[in-house]
This record gives structure tokens, C-alpha cells and sequence, in this order.
């Protein structure tokens, strides 16, 4: 079968030029190098009508200076246009695609992908949006569907040169020639057949390609990885599970050889501090995730912030969130970049609930707090540590609160936040002049069945959990705000429903989506809602803003997929008659 998949992906490298829409059958040379460069890359915030990083800039912030529509305007924002797109299909364990990309925009044309990682560029000048061609990179959906552990999803696109660089499923990296639509290059960065897929959009970094990996929850060894975008060579690979003799291997104790399936997935695209040339990621849980007296030890570097030398990928600095992780609390998250009280933060809203602040020259813990409601797998954390309070170095299976831990001898445990976390992968949003960063909340709990594993259990593409999840309690949402310079809760916003789609932030507002398909702005030091439109459908994606023709526009995708449907949606019955789609709204006044 691996031979089989193997060959058609061969055969597929070879054509798939032919397979782009709208654009010429022969595939062109590599384009010189032009178009976006490092240095616009950098000052990717003075392009003030240009959107052009996954996280608005470098640092993460999504934050945009544009300020025609402002609170005192809002109420009156209206569609300017739509645009089915598509990807809605089904494959594997998924009977349906959803929407989670943010667009790219340069120049008034926007670049967007779908579920299954088909990229639209969209000329979006005139005031309504034109389809230019689209770049269908023919997933194989059974084989990556299959392994894709929380659903049919792609987070979009990054531009280098005169190229559109994107991600698919089934673990390919692709470059795509912007103007034709046709595919110039595309390598194989991760294996389905060990359960990997790649979900999130790259970061380009001097020239690189930085990709991420999902797989946690089948037993893989998590990674980042570099690619020269004018070769499409691998140039380095850093593990985020250490190998015999690597700093950190020694916390993988215990006669399991655990750390060969540690986990430590790298699914949310990171950031970049060129100051120092230091890239800024998070990494997901342990596995398997809810035994975690399979895997005695701290189980470096799961569930942590990682540092890694941008031009080596030479692992910097470390800090680790939740030691041992019983809880399927993954430290994915994006890190935002900024600068309070003359120190260097690295600041990240973390699935066990609590929002942190360390120093990202070094990794120093500076604070936490809660953001949920309601937190009871621990008492807190250690202000001088920045670990749980009940953590102890001394044991090497950590039972934290133990009423609210799965283990042996609970085998039922009630937790929260739960599992899906306080922040799943949803960005955040930070407004740098009123130091204020917004967090799209889940506010919940859940409960989990705890399942004891062996070495029997792990076998390639399936399932590695040690347990599951159920979902008895009522699962909603909130913004939260937290003042970065106190690093406390500045305003809650309660929304019906949990947040799944992220936040952008501009001079005055704040714009986030629901699941049910509201999309909403609120003032910024308030919380206040002041605008919402219903779309119609499930909100899963980030909003995003741009102008063209010296007018802005908001724009959202709207199309509910991801995990929740499947996995939770017993939380949030309602949710049930959302149907899928695949469809982009943009606003304006």
C-alpha cells in the first residue's frame, strides 16, 4: 500500500502543473528572486493596506493600524462582497473540509486556501472580488484524511519572491508561481504513513520555508523544519523530542523508550524575532496524551515555548508549561512578540488555562495568569517558577490535583479547562497602544477516560491516546483582555459559544466570529459588541483587514470544520444544524 501511495504521489510531482486552473499547461522556470523580499517581510506593518504574513507581522501581533472603520463608524459595515470557494469535500475519519485560513493580501490581490489546501488568488480591486486562477494540489484526502486527528484543515498561505507558498494535508510543501498559478516546485515534509499532516500555514524566514506537524495523537516524533524556498531543499530539522545524547532525552524515563513517540506536534505557525534571528514556537502535548504514567518525566520539550536559532535551527531556550501532561494540554500556540516596561516578552495563552509572559532573550518566567472561568486541575501556578504549584521535580509521574487527573486509579476524571483547552489554535490579537492582547476563549470542562497503554498499543497511523474524551458539560466562550503591563485580566466578553476562529485587533476594535456564524466587533478597552452579522454558517477562521483603492475591507472565511463537530459538539448541541460551506465574505462601509 505505502508503495502504491508512493508511486501516484511521484506520478502527481510530475503533473500537477496540469492541474492548476486558469493557467498555462507548461510549469515555468523558478522566478528570479522579486515580489516580497526579507526586508519587506520586516516592515510588513508600513505596508499599511497589505496583510502580508500569516500573523500580520513578524512578531504576531494581527494587529492593523487601518482606522476607516473605526467604533464610531462600525454599525454600519455591510457585505461588499462573497465568494464560494471549495474543499468542503470529505476524507478519511472527516465527512467534511472547513475553513481556517487567514487571507494573504498584496496589492489588492488576496491568497487563500481551502481545507484540502487549494490556493485562490483573488483579484480583489473594484470593489468586488474576481477568481485569478487556483492552484488544486489533488490531496490524496483517504491516505492524510485518515491521520488528520482534529480535521480538514489548512491555515493559509505565505508569500516569498514571486511565489505563493503553501502547505497541504498529505505533508507537502508547495511553491506555486504567483502570477500563472502554476506549481514551480513541491517537496515532501512530512509522512502520513507515520501519521503526520501538516495543518498550518508557513513562516518564511530569510529565504526559508518553516513548517510545523500535527500527529501527536498517533505516536509521532514531533519536528520544525527549514526549506531553501529557491531549491526546495531540505536545509535543517530540529526534533522536538530529543534523541539518545540530546539534552532533555534524559526526561523520557521508564522502560517504554517513550520519547520514539513523544509527540510534542508543532501544528500553529510560529513567529520571528529578527533582533536576535530567534524563531518563536510552540509545541503540543505528550503522548500518549492521557497516560502519562506510560512516559515517566518531564517530557521535554512537549507542551513548551521553544527559541531556535533561525539560520540553524539549533534549539536556544526552553520553557515548559505543564511538566508530565495528564491533560492533553498542548503549548501550541503562537508566541506574540512584544516589548513592555523595557523587557523583551515572548507572551503565549496556553490550553491549561493560564495566559504567560517570559523573557524571549532567554526564556526567564516572568508571569502567569488565568484566563477561564474556572480552572481545577491545579491550584495555580508558582510565581517563582512558573510551574503548577503541585509540581514536583522528585516524581516522575505527575499527578497535579489528583481528583482531576486521569490515571489508574482514576479512571474517570472531570477537568478544566478541558482538553480541547482554555485557547485552542484560534490567534490571538494584541493592540500596542493599549497594551491590551485579546484571547478567544473556551470556557470548559470535560471529562476523560483513562486508558492504560503498552508498546502493543503503538502501531503506525492509529490512534495513541491512552483514553478519550466526553463531553457532559456545557462548553461556551469569551474575549478575554489582558493588560500586558500588569499581566492581569483587563475585560471578559461571554459569547454563547466557545471561540474557534481568532482575533484581529485595529486602533479601536476588536473583530472575532462564532461558531454559529455571528461575526462581531467590539470596542477595544470596553469589550463592548458593537456590529455583528449573521453569515449563515459556522465561523472557524480569523478575520483580517486591507484596503484597496483607498478603502478598507474586513474579511473573514466562513465554513465550521476543524475538530469541533466531531469531538465536541455534544457540548454545544445547537451547534448540530450548522451546515458546512465554504464561503468568503468581505465587509466595508
Amino acid at each position: 500500500m505505502t508503495k502504491t501511495r508512493n508511486l501516484r504521489r511521484i506520478l502527481a510531482a510530475t503533473s500537477l502543473a496540469a492541474l492548476t486552473a486558469g493557467a498555462p499547461s507548461a510549469a515555468p522556470a523558478l522566478a528570479a528572486e522579486g515580489g516580497v523580499t526579507q526586508e519587506r517581510l520586516l516592515n510588513a506593518d508600513k505596508e499599511e493596506g497589505n496583510w502580508l504574513h500569516h500573523h500580520k507581522n513578524f512578531a504576531g501581533h494581527r494587529y492593523s493600524t487601518l482606522n476607516q472603520i473605526n467604533k464610531g463608524n462600525v454599525k454600519n459595515l455591510k457585505v461588499a462582497w462573497t465568494m464560494h470557494l471549495g474543499g468542503i469535500e470529505g476524507g478519511g475519519i472527516w465527512s467534511h473540509g472547513g475553513l481556517e485560513a487567514t487571507p494573504i493580501v498584496e496589492n489588492g490581490m488576496m491568497y487563500v486556501t481551502d481545507g484540502w489546501g487549494s490556493v485562490y488568488k483573488i483579484d480583489t480591486r473594484g470593489g468586488e472580488g474576481k477568481l485569478v486562477w487556483k492552484m488544486d494540489p489533488k490531496t490524496d484526502r483517504e491516505w492524510a484524511g485518515a491521520v488528520a486527528c482534529c480535521g480538514v484543515n489548512n491555515r493559509g498561505v505565505a508569500l516569498w519572491a514571486d511565489l505563493v507558498i503553501s502547505h497541504t494535508l498529505d505533508g507537502r510543501l508547495i511553491a506555486t508561481n504567483k502570477e500563472t498559478g502554476q506549481v514551480a516546485w513541491q517537496h515532501q515534509v512530512a509522512d502520513p504513513d507515520k501519521g503526520e499532516t501538516i495543518t498550518g500555514a508557513p513562516l518564511i524566514v530569510k529565504g526559508l520555508a518553516i513548517s510545523g506537524v500535527g500527529g501527536a495523537e498517533y505516536g509521532i516524533r514531533g519536528w520544525i523544519a527549514a526549506t531553501d524556498i529557491k531549491t526546495g531543499k531540505e536545509v535543517w530539522r530540529t526534533y522536538t523530542i530529543p534523541g539518545k545524547g540530546e539534552p532533555g532525552y534524559e526526561t523520557w524515563k521508564g522502560p517504554n523508550n517513550a520519547a520514539v513517540s513523544g509527540g510534542g506536534s508543532t501544528w500553529v505557525t510560529g513567529t520571528y524575532d529578527p533582533d536576535t534571528d530567534t524563531i518563536v514556537w510552540g509545541t503540543g502535548n505528550p503522548g500518549p496524551d492521557w497516560d502519562n504514567a506510560y512516559r515517566p518525566g518531564d517530557n521535554l520539550y512537549t507542551d513548551s515555548t521553544l527559541a531556535l536559532d533561525a539560520t540553524t535551527g539549533k534549539i536556544k531556550w526552553h520553557f515548559q508549561h505543564t511538566p508530565n501532561d495528564p491533560y492533553d494540554y498542548d503549548s501550541v500556540s503562537e508566541n506574540l512578540l512584544v516589548d513592555v516596561g523595557g523587557r523583551k516578552l515572548a507572551i503565549e495563552a496556553d490550553r491549561n488555562g493560564h495566559a504567560y509572559a517570559v523573557d524571549r532573550t532567554n526564556g526567564q518566567f516572568l508571569w502567569a495568569t488565568p484566563f477561564v472561568k474556572k480552572v481545577t486541575w491545579t491550584k495555580g501556578i508558582n510565581p517563582d517558577t512558573g510551574k503548577p504549584f503541585e509540581y514536583d521535580p522528585n516524581k516522575d509521574v505527575q499527578r497535579y490535583n489528583p481528583a482531576a487527573t486521569p490515571s489508574a486509579e482514576n479512571k474517570n476524571a472531570d477537568f478544566c479547562p478541558g482538553n480541547m483547552g482554555g485557547k485552542n489554535w484560534p490567534p490571538t490579537a494584541y493592540n500596542p497602544n493599549l497594551q491590551y492582547w485579546y484571547i478567544p476563549v473556551i470556557e470548559s470542562c470535560n471529562r476523560v477516560t483513562h486508558e492504560a497503554m503498552t508498546q502493543a498499543n503503538l502501531k503506525p497511523r492509529e490512534f495513541f491516546t491512552g483514553g478519550g474524551p466526553s463531553q457532559p458539560f456545557r462548553i461556551t466562550g469569551s474575549v478575554t483582555a489582558i493588560d500586558v503591563k500588569t499581566g492581569k485580566v483587563a475585560g471578559k466578553h461571554e459569547t454563547q459559544f466557545p471561540l474557534l476562529g481568532g482575533m484581529l485587533a485595529t486602533p479601536d476594535l476588536v473583530f472575532t466570529g462564532e461558531p454559529s456564524g455571528g461575526v462581531m466587533a467590539m470596542d477595544a478597552k470596553s469589550l463592548e459588541k458593537l456590529w455583528e452579522f449573521r453569515t449563515g454558517g459556522g465561523v472557524n477562521a480569523p478575520p483580517m483587514t486591507f484596503t484597496v483603492d483607498g478603502k478598507q475591507y474586513m474579511a473573514i472565511l466562513v465554513g465550521l470544520g476543524g475538530a469541533w463537530d466531531k469531538w465536541f459538539i455534544d457540548s454545544t448541541p445547537e451547534l448540530k444544524n450548522i451546515q458546512t460551506g465554504s464561503m468568503l465574505y468581505v465587509f466595508a462601509l
